[in-house]
């Protein structure tokens, strides 16, 4: 069946989110690029000797001046998580981060090393320029490409518990990631019923129809069960057509990066963290790699900071300093984890386990300050070091939490698949779980690192690490 108009040619200005990822990417770098332009002008007028000149670029001006646009992408790496891109708050509070950590790390180098080969102006006019001209061309993106014309236009194909996931997932995001033009659903009783804010406009038969009808882009597969024969065809013809078809759990992954656990069955485990998952022996040797030289640079930072924080603890509450603990690794090796103190010592007087809460009063004067700063975590290297941890993994936990939530959560101890980490993908997007259903939220963070596991993703995750920090997002 051929429809009346092209499907691709009529929707290809409607962005896929890996097309929008990739264009903030070319934005921030076109932006990174000016500014590096710019702030050479503004060098080259203040040097009466060289002013701008080949000679000037060339002599005067050192290598990693050029790279600066790369570093701006690094910093900005929370902002190609398109949901995020959309909202200006989120956008705004993220570049004015990255240019506060931008700015800290360049001073902490200016004031370390040889200052006389370090351009001081140059760099804060770098700085300025980007900040100004990545948030004009970021308000430009969400003003412009989150209008309804440039919106992807979705059919979701199925009403039941999968479908009502995806919905709530697409309605919890604001502004909307595309246009939900209703539901097809071949249970007869549900046809003009409302679910999640959606109508059910039809049946399997119907979906080419209603492509047509409704200019379709997208159709979310979100059944769990068998396929009816008729709609499986649907699907097939409306893909031949040009319509993208998803399945909902790919779905979820891109809209909130998360995996969804409760719609998951114990072979799509075992299919996905051991058959598709043997991470190359190179993984682990870089990954390795990656956590001697951090844990060296972490546990030389926690030297430096030892003794203003081991005073102030030992002035409000006394000893210990630290707090040692056995936890979980992978593979459910214990091992003891080291953190400075943050609660009092009488913390757990009946030897029970407990949740850490949000204003928990546990926690001492010294400690909530630590744990919002995540100063506390900084013992933590060692464990690295030693090969007990590595920088990022999911949190590690308890073995009497561990044997309590697996009863409760399903696929709990497949996080114990990899090493627990000091900062990870759950913590930075999600922090301390006080109860049941949001343990099963941080899961679905945990279980989508440990399937797309890689040096990339853990840089991706490290470089995000410090906006937690300065955001005090700690609990």
């Amino acid at each position: 069946m051929n429809l009346p108009y092209d499907i691709q040619k009529e929707h290809r200005w409607r962005l896929r989110i890996v097309e929008r990822r990739f264009l903030l990417i070319v934005g921030d770098l076109v932006a990174g690029v000016a500014s590096v332009a710019l702030a050479l002008l503004f060098w080259s007028a203040r040097d009466a000797y060289y002013q701008f000149s080949v000679s000037f670029l060339l002599e005067h001006v050192p290598f990693w001046f050029y790279l600066l646009p790369f570093a701006w992408l690094m910093l900005l790496t929370e902002l190609y998580n398109v949901r995020r891109a959309a909202s200006w708050p989120e956008t705004a509070r993220s570049i004015g981060t990255a240019g506060l950590i931008g700015l800290t790390l360049y001073l902490g180098f200016y004031f370390t090393l040889a200052t006389d080969t370090l351009p001081r102006i140059a760099v804060i006019f770098f700085l300025l320029s980007v900040i100004l001209l990545t948030m004009i061309w970021r308000f430009l993106y969400i003003r412009i490409l989150n209008s309804e014309q440039f919106l992807r236009r979705v059919l979701v194909v199925g009403g039941g518990q999968s479908g009502r996931i995806i919905l709530q997932v697409i309605n919890s995001i604001e502004p909307r990631p595309f246009s939900v033009l209703g539901i097809v659903d071949d249970d007869a009783e549900k046809l003009h019923t409302e679910i999640e804010g959606y109508e059910v406009i039809g049946a399997g038969r119907n979906i080419l129809e209603i492509v047509q009808e409704r200019h379709i882009s997208d159709i979310i597969v979100a059944i769990t069960g068998e396929i009816y024969g008729h709609t499986f065809q649907a699907l097939l013809d409306a893909q031949e057509l040009g319509v993208d078809i998803i399945r909902m759990p790919v779905a979820y992954e891109e809209l909130i990066q998360r995996v969804p656990i409760q719609l998951l069955e114990s072979n799509w485990i075992l299919h996905t963290f051991v058959d598709e998952n043997r991470v190359s022996g190179s993984y682990r040797l870089g990954k390795r790699i990656l956590d001697i030289m951090g844990g060296l640079f972490g546990t030389l930072l926690f030297l430096v900071l030892l003794p203003f924080i081991g005073l102030a603890i030992l002035l409000e509450s006394g000893r210990p300093v630290f707090y040692l603990q056995t936890r979980l690794g992978r593979s459910a090796r214990p091992y003891k984890i080291i953190k400075f103190r943050t609660m009092r010592t009488d913390a757990e007087k009946s030897g029970a386990a407990q949740w850490a809460s949000a204003d928990d009063e546990r926690v001492t004067t010294v400690g909530r300050f630590l744990r919002k700063t995540h100063l506390d975590e900084f013992p933590q290297f060692l464990n690295v070091l030693r090969g007990e941890m590595s920088l990022v993994g999911p949190r590690s936990e308890r073995p009497q939490l561990i044997e309590k939530l697996q009863k409760q959560v399903p696929f709990y101890r497949a996080r114990l698949l990899v090493k627990p980490g000091v900062t990870g993908w759950a913590q930075i997007n999600f922090g301390y779980p006080a109860t049941v259903e949001e343990t099963i939220t941080k899961l679905e963070y945990d279980l989508y690192y440990v399937k797309n596991r890689s040096l990339v993703f853990d840089l991706q995750i490290i470089l995000r690490t410090p906006v937690t920090v300065f955001g005090l997002k700690g609990q």
